[in-house]
């Protein structure tokens, strides 16, 4: 039988907050050593892919930048192709920024095409009511990421979805989100590495965002116990990962 190809969830699957998963770096060495095709995926559109490898080189897991694969890259994928070579008001960080930039996008506040909201350090209340307005104009309205917190050190976070909300309410337009769990975040990533949805698997720690994309664009999927999905959570879903394991550490490839 031919080798399966990975695709693979960062947060709770290989990393946790600032930290390894036990495993992970064992398993992207077995992934390497027999030249098996992976993506790490990530709904973060803060870092840019260099800077990613980075972070994840400094906590021993050796993953190079063209094997990371983040939301920002597959929104700069999708504006580029609804709408090629057009303008975007981006708030967001230079993940987001740059992979704009490269699509061949003109940042803009002047009658962008797109306004593109992405996760960002601070949230700017100038920036965002430029962004509602300009929605509001007839600009149209993508997302990063549909997720509403994210985790830190210190607690919880508003993230990307709980922004987007604000403007959806202050404007009454709802926008499109890339990340998963939307099937294009995963088609992208299909795309990116040139392999098709029936011979790859998605691996990830979340039955509403990880697993359900899997399923709904055709691929198996893994669902690891190392995030914040439970195995008492598995069986209310009406859809189920095609395996459960404890962490990456037991998938064999």
């Amino acid at each position: 039988m031919d080798h399966m190809n990975y695709l693979i969830d960062m947060d709770g699957v290989l990393i946790s907050g600032k930290t390894m998963i036990p495993g992970a770096r064992e398993f992207i060495e077995r992934l390497t050593a027999r030249n098996i095709p992976f993506l790490v995926l990530t709904n973060n559109s803060i870092y840019t892919p260099g800077d990613l490898a980075h972070r994840l080189q400094l906590i021993g897991l050796p993953i190079p930048r063209e094997r990371i694969f983040t939301s920002a890259m597959a929104t700069a994928r999708f504006v580029q192709s609804q709408h090629p070579n057009g303008s975007a008001f981006v708030v967001g960080e230079s993940g987001l920024t740059e992979a704009i930039h490269d699509a061949g996008y003109v940042l803009t506040d002047m009658r962008p095409d797109y306004v593109v909201l992405g996760e960002t350090h601070s949230y700017n209340l100038e920036r965002i009511t430029r962004a509602v307005r300009l929605v509001a104009a007839g600009a149209k309205f993508v997302a990063t990421n549909p997720d509403p917190t994210g985790p830190t050190d210190e607690g919880i976070v508003p993230a990307c979805g709980a922004m987007a909300a604000l403007i959806e309410r202050a404007t009454g337009k709802s926008p499109f989100f890339i990340g998963k769990p939307n099937p294009f975040m995963m088609r992208s990533a299909l795309n990116y590495l040139g392999v098709h949805s029936e011979n790859t698997v998605m691996i990830g720690d979340r039955m509403d965002t990880d697993v359900i994309a899997g399923v709904e664009s055709g691929m198996g999927t893994i669902l690891v116990l190392t995030g914040v999905t439970r195995r008492e959570d598995v069986s209310r879903y009406p859809y189920q990962p095609t395996r459960i394991c404890a962490s990456v550490a037991e998938i064999e490839v």
